[in-house]
C-alpha cells in the first residue's frame, strides 16, 4: 500500500498526476491512497479533479476539515464512495467516512477520522467513532487503513496505540510536515504521525513565504497565495500480510520532483 500525504493545490496535483504511474511500478504498489483535503486551490477538491486523480492511478481518497469548502463536492461525495470525509462529522453529513470493499483484487477498509484538539471540538469523539466503525468491518477484511487528520501529535499517537492490532496502518495528516517516527507498533500496526505534504516546498506548508511572513508580522493582512517550485511528493509504503492484516514494514519517502 502506497499512502500519499496532503496534496496541495495545482503543484501537488500535477506531481501526483505526472508521477503516480511510475511510483506504483517502482514500489509494486497494489493499493494507492491519498489525502485530497487541499487538492483544489488548497481547499477541498472538485468532482472534475477527483475523477482526474482517480483515472491517473489513485484508488481511494481521504480528506479532512476542508472537504466541504467547495460546495460542488457535496453531490459527488454522496455518490462516489472512493472519496471519504471524516467519519466523526455529525450525523447526516453528506458522504461516508468508511470505505469497505474490493480494490484491485484485495478486500480493504479505509477509515477517515478528524481530531478535536486545536481544530474541531464540535465533531464527535474520534476514539468512540473509531471503535464503532472498526467493529462494523467484516472479519474477513483484514487490510485496514486509518487516516487521522488532526493537529496534535499526541492525539494522533494516542489513536495509533488505541487501534494497535486492530488495523494495519494508522497515518496522520493535516500538519503538512513529514515526521521521522514511522514504526511498527507492538501488536503489528504500522504508524507515522504525519505523512507530510505533496506540493511546493518553496514556501511555508505550501503557501508563499512572503505572504506567510507578512501574516506573522503585520495586520491586517491578505490571504496567503500558494508557493511555486521545489516540488516534493511525500508518502509511505507499507507492506501488509494479507492473511493477518499485520504490517511487515513501513518506509517513508520524500521525493523531489522539480
Amino acid at each position: 500500500m502506497l499512502i500519499i500525504g496532503d496534496v496541495v493545490a495545482r503543484s501537488g496535483r500535477r506531481a501526483v498526476l505526472n508521477n503516480i504511474g511510475g511510483l506504483r511500478d517502482e514500489f509494486g504498489a497494489e493499493i494507492v491512497v491519498m489525502n485530497a483535503e487541499n487538492a483544489a486551490g488548497g481547499f477541498s477538491i472538485t468532482p472534475e479533479l477527483a475523477l482526474e486523480l482517480f483515472d491517473s492511478g489513485i484508488d481511494l481518497m481521504t480528506s479532512g476539515n476542508h472537504i466541504f469548502d467547495k460546495q460542488e463536492v457535496i453531490p459527488f461525495i454522496k455518490k462516489d464512495e472512493r472519496l471519504l470525509r471524516p467519519a466523526n462529522y455529525p450525523e447526516n453529513t453528506p458522504g461516508n467516512g468508511l470505505f469497505v470493499g474490493g480494490v484491485n483484487g484485495h478486500k480493504i477498509a479505509v477509515l477517515n477520522l478528524l481530531g478535536r484538539v486545536f481544530m474541531a471540538p464540535n465533531v464527535d469523539d474520534p476514539f468512540k467513532k473509531a471503535d464503532e466503525m472498526i467493529s462494523s468491518i467484516p472479519d474477513d477484511v483484514v487490510i485496514r487503513l486509518v487516516d487521522m487528520h488532526c493537529e496534535a501529535t499526541s492525539e494522533k499517537y494516542a489513536m495509533g496505540w488505541f487501534l494497535d492490532g486492530r488495523v494495519s496502518v494508522v497515518v496522520g495528516t493535516h500538519t503538512h510536515v513529514q515526521t521521522a517516527d514511522e514504526r511498527i507498533l507492538e501488536k503489528g500496526t504500522a504508524y507515522i504521525t504525519d505523512l507530510g505534504m505533496t506540493g511546493s516546498y518553496a514556501g511555508v506548508i505550501g503557501m508563499k513565504r512572503e505572504d506567510v511572513i507578512e501574516r506573522f508580522t503585520k495586520f491586517p493582512t491578505k490571504r496567503a497565495a500558494h508557493s511555486k517550485g521545489n516540488i516534493w511528493i511525500c508518502f509511505v509504503v507499507v507492506d501488509i500480510d494479507e492473511e493477518t492484516g499485520r504490517a511487515n514494514s513501513i518506509t517513508r519517502f520524500r521525493k523531489e520532483i522539480a
